[in-house]
């Protein structure tokens, strides 16, 4: 079975996430939703459209797919498949009759007639999406579509209820033993090659436990369910209240209801909460992130530049990739920040918009132009790590720089206003 999984205008909206990978890398419970989707589909032969900008990023980082292969689609059918589309767990078994399937009144995915090929390319896809839509039956999908980054992390919990029933096959009961479980054990699910010093406690109360391959839990650390521990991921004493941290993270402190993508450290003492941290992120010691107003208000963000309201009391921050915080940070109730930012205290709080290549010194915002000096620091924190920063990284990085000036300079400018305005 071919698939071509596409992302529509909605990808847009999940910034700053979406500013560095397609939408169906985002994480949700313990995987990405790309493995959902093969999971539910049953494919075997995998075609993705990408926004034109993360194409070459994107054969960097799947090897495996045919990006933005308009060849690839013509030569026979395939069912297309929503970027944000997050499946239920259920295999679905018949991919054959033509439909649309629907999740609030979007399209989930499309099975087009018998013999049709998909005429469709990133840069005509949100047409074709409304085409479906108004000529194909429709039908439940099922699932859920993440419209907002702040979905991510509402149906985290959920999502990873259900992933307990595909993981327990990996569970090795000889190393769940060494941790002192307070409610159902059948609940903790821990993989092979797992170290677990003693003191660790695991609250499957609420839900399951599941710790991966290669993980490493430090003396302490208390970990409450529904929550998941990637591959290769350390946790330092860590107080873990629900969640999913990535593979190759170093977490210590505290975290709540939080998704940290992959290989970033939040290795001392803070609060996280409700909060999604993209990759190759450090949040230094004491930084603090507030995810309920004072007043038990709704929560309002800006996303691509606008201010949406989110229905939600309790948002964190939401922090793109290869960004920083100094010692003592403090982050406000829905804050944004973009990738290659640098956030240095000030003692109170801090802007809740900050745009990509920004520092903030201050309390204010300042662009970041030392791109070099950007690239060198990069390469070296991925080098610390394995991997290697290749030209295609570093191209895209200063792709990414003219692609988000505008929303910077904008930024910047009414920064320098509200201290002009507060010198007077």
């Amino acid at each position: 079975m071919r698939i071509c999984i596409f992302e529509d205008k909605g990808a847009l909206w999940l910034e700053p996430l979406t500013l560095t990978r397609p939408a169906f890398d985002l994480r949700c419970g313990a995987m990405s939703l790309r493995p959902r989707q093969l999971l539910v589909t049953g494919a075997d032969e995998i075609g993705v459209l990408v926004r034109p900008e993360l194409a070459e990023l994107c054969r960097v980082t799947h090897p495996d797919l045919a990006v933005n292969d308009e060849d690839w689609l013509r030569r026979g059918p395939a069912v297309l498949i929503n970027a944000r589309w997050l499946p239920a767990v259920e295999l679905v078994d018949e991919w054959t009759a033509p439909r649309a399937g629907i999740v609030d009144d979007q399209v989930a995915y499309a099975v087009l007639p018998a013999g049709a090929a998909p005429e469709c390319s990133p840069h005509n896809i949100d047409h074709c999406v409304e085409t479906w839509k108004q000529t194909l039956p429709h039908c439940s999908a099922g699932g859920a579509m993440i419209d907002y980054p702040w979905d991510l992390v509402e149906h985290n919990a959920a999502t990873l209820c259900g992933d307990a029933a595909w993981f327990g096959a990996r569970s090795q009961d000889s190393v769940a033993e060494r941790i002192v479980v307070v409610g159902p054990r059948a609940q903790l699910m821990v993989a092979p090659d797992v170290h677990v010093d003693p003191f660790v406690v695991a609250d499957t109360r609420n839900g399951p436990v599941l710790i991966d391959r290669g993980a490493v839990i430090h003396a302490f650390s208390r970990l409450q369910g529904p929550c998941y521990v990637g591959e290769e991921t350390w946790l330092f004493g860590a107080k873990l209240r629900g969640g999913s941290l990535g593979p190759h993270c170093r977490i210590g402190g505290e975290v709540e209801a939080s998704i940290v993508h992959s290989y970033s450290n939040k290795y001392h003492d803070g609060f996280l909460g409700h909060s999604y941290v993209g990759e190759w992120v450090n949040l230094a010691a004491g930084t603090q992130t507030s995810d309920l107003r004072n007043d038990y208000g709704p929560i309002k963000m800006t996303l691509a530049g606008e201010r949406i309201a989110s229905g939600l009391t309790k948002i964190g921050a939401f922090i793109g990739d290869h960004s920083k915080t100094a010692l003592g940070v403090l982050l406000n109730t829905g804050t944004v920040i973009g990738a290659f930012c640098n956030i240095l205290p000030t003692g109170g709080l801090l802007p809740t918009n900050i745009p990509s290549f920004c520092t903030v010194r201050n309390g204010q915002i300042e662009e970041r132009r030392d791109l070099r000096q950007l690239t060198t620091t990069a390469a070296t924190v991925v080098r610390r790590r394995g991997p290697e920063l290749t030209g295609t990284h570093i191209d895209f990085l200063f792709s990414l720089y003219d692609q988000t000036a505008r929303r910077r300079r904008d930024a910047v400018r009414h920064s320098e206003l509200r201290r002009l305005r507060q010198s007077v």
